[in-house]
């Protein structure tokens, strides 16, 4: 049984920094491609983050440069550094994960490109 669980989220001021965690079970994520996206009230999921087992990383426009995704393979957890926080940002931030060794990153952003996912961390910047 795979569960995937997120900690890390809070409230913070604009400009500041968080640190999302998510700690797959039942999954390693070193044979894993894994993804971070973010849902707001009202809004479709976005893809915000992903990485490849072999460290490949992709992400969308708006955060290049403020987010790092990274893993741990020795802790078997995902990450995903924010730096620079806008009010923007302010969303459910769900982990996803693939351990197909085939997937590819052509579909990164896909919601149906990932067959386990996790109960969401709340980010609010204000």
């Amino acid at each position: 049984h795979v569960q995937l669980v997120e900690s890390g989220g809070g409230s913070v001021q604009a400009g500041g920094s968080l640190r999302l965690s998510c700690a797959p079970s039942g999954l390693p994520v070193s044979d894993s491609s894994m993804a971070w996206f973010r849902q707001s009230p009202g809004k479709e999921p976005e893809a915000v983050a992903a990485i490849r087992r072999d460290d490949l990383t992709a992400y969308t426009d708006s955060v290049k440069g403020r987010f790092t995704i990274s893993k741990d393979n020795a802790e078997n957890s995902l990450f995903l550094q924010m730096s620079n926080l806008k009010p923007e940002d302010t969303a459910m931030y769900y982990c996803a994960a693939d351990p197909d060794p085939t997937w590819s990153f052509v579909g990164w952003a896909l919601e149906d490109e990932y067959n386990y996912w996790g109960q969401g961390t709340q980010v609010t910047v204000s």
